[in-house]
């Protein structure tokens, strides 16, 4: 992004961000629960979303669509789940600006780094989220629950890697929404043939 978006178009695009992470996390609340799975351990398809803006936007935006996703889930299912899945995402959405700064930044220079890439960034960034639910679980419940804890680091690899592959497929896609945003001169033209 060459030119820097002005405040209102930014607040724009957070907004539909968010709204997207939202609809993915709600479609992914009706998919019924698989019994060999850990409490806690499934796909998380919209922190597809959620890395896309720490990858692109960088740490306010994503804490946003992180807050955004809990409000979303204090409505739906209540303040307890609320506050796991805030503490689960601040955890993950920290990984990911971190790890987006250090290893998809380097260039040239970090080759080696740059090749950990997205899936690398997701499965990690996934494990973070399970176990900042899990500690938050347990601060709740009032009982530790990591007992838990090597089944949500085995699945949150497992998962985050296809969030991290999702995120690859979609990625043109979700760049080319994020132009209609930031591109100044696209805009111009736009709003000049409007006023035509």
């Amino acid at each position: 992004m060459r030119d820097r978006p002005s405040p209102a178009y930014r607040v724009a695009l957070i907004g539909i961000l968010s709204a997207e992470a939202v609809a993915l996390s709600f479609l992914e609340s009706l998919i019924p629960a698989v019994p060999f799975l850990p409490p806690g351990a499934k796909l998380g398809l919209s922190n597809v979303v959620v890395m896309f803006a720490a990858v692109s936007f960088g740490l306010p935006s994503t804490l946003a669509v992180i807050l955004v996703k809990s409000l979303f889930t204090l409505v739906a299912r209540g303040l307890s789940a609320a506050l796991i899945g805030l503490c689960g995402g601040l955890f993950s959405g920290l990984a990911m600006f971190a790890l987006s700064r250090l290893t998809l930044r380097g260039g040239g220079k970090n080759k080696g780094a740059a090749r950990f890439g997205y899936i690398g960034i997701s499965a990690v960034s996934a494990v973070c989220h399970n176990i900042g639910q899990l500690a938050a679980a347990s601060v709740s419940a009032g009982t530790t629950l990591f007992a838990y804890l090597p089944f949500l680091i085995l699945f949150g690899l497992l998962f985050g890697s296809v969030t991290g592959t999702v995120l690859g497929v979609v990625l043109p896609a979700l760049r080319r929404q994020t132009a209609v945003f930031t591109d100044k001169k696209k805009n111009k033209i736009k709003s000049k043939v409007k006023d035509q």
